[in-house]
């Protein structure tokens, strides 16, 4: 059984007394484990179908499932890192993430609590960074805190709104890479990442699936060995970049013409 599945789902928003279409008739599984970027031109839908996930949102039409349940709302089953890091800031990168332990463990202990959230800081790099305040701290240091954070809820989903859009390009990559070793030492939770960057996706994916606006038009399977020089060089992988870059032009194409 798949881990998410979107069955015949439109959602469509109010804005100014108009209604707007933001998906339409989606049909996606996502499997059970599964690294799984969305990539598409701004606009086109990706994160109205992570706030799908999350329970953000209720679809207009059709249902998104998991494990062939129907989401109601948010759920300790899914955690969260949003782009603009979504930090406390009246709570120190230390009880950011005890919170969101204590809200979803609330069985352990606070002194277990406090150990297991130093111990995510250590796994991000930024223990030394404990008893400081969201605004004292970088934006690449804030987006390891959420990321460590989501960790901390230990849920089998984890949702990411491109959560590297900010940052420079050297910090980018080094986030990358400590996200997909957490990823795969976690016992690689399902994992939905929103990006505009190919690069990014060839990197983190085990799966890309390319969006225009309102709809899915294309899946890629990539292969699961590979490191970050396979994805520059593999032939393979070469392949699937200038199909995607296409899909990016001629779908832009579209765009201007509406």
């Amino acid at each position: 059984m798949p881990s998410i599945e979107f069955k015949n789902v439109s959602y469509a928003y109010v804005d100014a007394n108009e209604t707007h279409l933001a998906l339409e008739d989606i049909n996606l599984e996502i499997r059970d484990g599964e690294f799984l970027c969305l990539v598409g031109h701004s606009g086109c839908g990706k994160s109205t179908m992570l706030s799908l996930i999350a329970g953000l949102e209720r679809s207009t039409k059709g249902e998104v499932l998991i494990d062939g349940k129907p989401i109601a709302g948010p759920g300790p089953d899914r955690s969260i890192v949003f782009q603009n890091y979504s930090l406390f800031p009246w709570q120190t990168a230390m009880k950011n993430i005890v919170f969101a332990m204590q809200q979803t463990n609330k069985q352990m202990s606070k002194t277990a609590v406090e150990s297991r959230a130093h111990e995510l800081l250590q796994q991000v790099g930024v223990a030394d960074a404990a008893d400081r305040y969201p605004s004292q701290l970088s934006g690449g240091m804030r987006q390891r805190v959420a990321i460590a954070r989501a960790l901390a809820i230990d849920a089998p989903v984890m949702l990411l709104d491109e959560p590297f859009g900010a940052l420079d390009p050297m910090i980018r990559r080094r986030l990358q890479d400590m996200l997909l070793d957490l990823w795969k030492g976690s016992c690689c939770k399902t994992a939905v990442f929103v990006t505009h960057d190919i690069d990014e996706a060839l990197i983190l994916a085990d799966r890309i699936v390319f969006m225009e606006p309102r709809h899915v038009i294309k899946t890629f399977d990539l292969p699961t060995d590979r490191d970050r020089t396979a994805a520059e060089n593999d032939p393979v992988m070469r392949a699937v970049k200038e199909e995607v870059l296409e899909l990016f032009e001629a779908t832009e194409t579209g765009r201007e013409e509406e």
